[in-house]
């Protein structure tokens, strides 16, 4: 059982980062502001460090990881569009980086739960993706 909710835990990250860099990607080139293009870029650099922790710990178990979900990233993907058409902003941005984060804290935290077999690396894995997501809506605040 610990075996199988470490591999779980490892995946459901392994497609949280991938999620959170895609949505990065897709809205930092539109930011006005340095500073919000800064604290983007650095998420998804610290997002890829961790993907490359989470990726050794993945490797132990002879596992490939997991992609988002096709329909999420399909849905967030319309989200982002359909809200810079309206109101290409800092502030939309922020909106949508920060309901981002909160459902990926919200997720990380609700795997954490349910896969409370994992080992110890897993969890701490798991719980350094939820600090940085809550570190980003934080750095988000002041754009709203």
């Amino acid at each position: 059982m610990v075996e199988q909710d470490t591999i779980n835990l490892l995946r459901e990250c392994d497609a949280g980062i991938k999620m959170g860099v895609a949505s990065i990607d897709e809205v930092r080139d539109y930011a006005k502001s340095a500073q919000l293009r800064g604290a983007l870029t650095d998420c998804k650099r610290q997002h890829e460090q961790l993907k490359d922790e989470l990726q050794q710990a993945l490797d132990r178990f002879g596992d490939d990881g997991k992609n988002p979900n096709p329909m999420a990233k399909g849905m967030s993907w319309l989200k982002t569009n359909v809200k810079l058409g309206v109101d290409l902003s800092d502030a939309t941005i922020a909106d949508l980086m920060t309901d981002g984060c909160n459902m990926g804290v919200k997720s990380l935290t609700k795997y954490l739960n349910e896969y409370e077999a994992a080992d110890e690396n897993a969890k701490d894995l798991t719980k350094k993706l939820i600090a940085q997501e809550q570190q980003l809506a934080d750095q988000m605040r002041q754009y709203l």
